[in-house]
């Protein structure tokens, strides 16, 4: 009997022993691992729909959290529509270098997924693409096609619109890597994709992983999201009323906090950096209440309403809770931000036009912003070209408009610039140098 107890205990202790080494093991593995990237990119959303900058419109309690946790920007700007958005963030670079057209991302640039490749990450994208072009995209730009997914730099994939566009939402269609495309009859395609996302970091959780997730959330058709009333009225779901905008967001928060929740379960947070961001304004079809005023959406034109996106970004043990950061961010500065992040260097004869902001984001900034510059011209729709440099006070455009955008956000007022002071009229002239260099 005394045997067998022994036994007994000593079993018991290399169960905990072994345990608890295997635990500690992982532990200690992933604090020695290189930091995981997610950048989750929300469609058509405007930092008016965030409670965190102020809306008490709609419901964003993750988003809020994570700003509470992190640190929120208040000036992070984007280009005025997706793709201009999408190249721009991809690669690090303004529009005139390498924009070609609606719907597509020249195959010979090289984006941030093949930079985090060359770094020994595994890299996933997910959501939207729209990047290879349909037929009437390619002869917009002199016949020329896109870039499909892994030829920019992404070992997975679980896509809306390759080249097959279907539904985005109910019954979405989509393209998976090693799948090809089909159709998720009773689906709803963002459940589909964070199911994707959560598979993706449960299966990469002991190496470090890079995934870029841009939503197919709140663009239109706006309808009517699961758990909604009217989600089972296949009528709705073939409409476009933006009383259906505060759900989309809503429940595009809500998969922000399931992805944020994976990496809990998993053991990550810590040694994850997440960043969240827009693509451009929301839809000029929605008008929201923000700061007690009514604050109309201009996706696709170049005021404040059209530009200014949300940024919040999470790393728990690494970033400041509750940092506000009022540094001026623009979309070539996410390329070489991440890089720094993960400690690797941007390639010897890799252009880039951003500036860092990692430094910032651990309370070191060494080097912030004087301006945000836009070349637009998006060779879609009805959108005029446009060229403007701009800080938090002042802008100026190419055909030689200024605005005092801190007092005219819907620049409204256009000033003289004989009627500036000598200080604004060196900020004026700093501008212009701009505008003549990226010409």
């Amino acid at each position: 009997m005394e045997n067998f107890q022994l036994t007994s205990s000593v079993f018991l202790l290399l169960i905990i022993f072994g345990f608890n080494s295997s635990c500690n093991s992982k532990t200690e593995k992933q604090s020695n691992q290189k930091p995981n990237i997610i950048l989750i990119m929300a469609d058509d959303l405007g930092y008016e729909t965030i409670g965190a900058y102020g809306s008490k419109m709609y419901q964003t309690p993750n988003l809020d959290k994570m700003a509470k946790e992190g640190m929120m920007f208040s000036h992070c700007y984007s280009m005025p529509l997706c793709t201009p958005t999408r190249v721009q963030l991809m690669t690090g670079k303004y529009n005139f270098r390498n924009y070609i057209g609606f719907g597509i991302l020249d195959p010979k640039e090289r984006t941030f997924g093949h930079l985090m490749q060359e770094a020994g990450y595994k890299t996933c994208v997910v959501g939207k693409w729209q990047l290879l072009g349909n037929k009437k995209q390619r002869e917009l730009a002199g016949g020329r096609i896109g870039s499909w997914p892994d030829e920019a730099g992404f070992d997975e994939y679980c896509l809306w619109q390759i080249d097959d566009r279907g539904s985005r939402y109910k019954h979405p269609t989509l393209s998976i890597s090693g799948e090809g495309t089909k159709t998720f009859d009773g689906g709803y395609g963002p459940d589909v994709f964070v199911e994707y996302i959560e598979n993706f970091i449960e299966s990469n959780s002991d190496k470090p992983f890079f995934l870029y997730y841009p939503m197919v959330l709140t663009h239109d058709p706006m309808v009517p999201t699961p758990g909604h009333p009217d989600y089972a009225d296949e009528k709705a779901n073939k409409s476009n009323d933006p009383k259906y905008f505060g759900a989309m967001v809503n429940y595009m928060d809500s998969i922000v906090g399931r992805i944020v929740d994976k990496l809990e379960e998993q053991n990550l947070r810590e040694n994850t950096l997440v960043l969240f961001i827009g693509d451009n304004g929301t839809d000029r079809d929605v008008t929201s209440t923000f700061l007690g005023k009514p604050f109309k959406g201009n996706k696709g034109y170049t005021n404040d309403a059209g530009t200014h996106v949300p940024f919040i970004a999470s790393w728990p043990g690494r970033i400041k809770p509750a940092s506000i950061n009022d540094n001026l961010v623009d979309f070539t500065d996410f390329l070489p931000s991440i890089m720094e992040a993960v400690k690797v260097d941007i390639p010897k004869g890799f252009v880039t036009d951003g500036l860092s902001f990692y430094s910032q984001l651990i309370g070191k900034a060494d080097s912030v912003r004087d301006w945000v510059f836009c070349h637009y011209d998006p060779h879609w729709g009805k959108f005029t070209a446009s060229l403007f440099v701009h800080n938090k006070e002042w802008k100026l455009y190419g055909d030689g408009r200024i605005y005092n955008i801190s007092e005219d956000l819907q620049e409204l007022n256009p000033i003289d610039e004989v009627a500036l002071n000598p200080e604004q009229k060196q900020i004026i002239k700093e501008f212009k140098m701009v505008l003549a260099e990226m010409k």
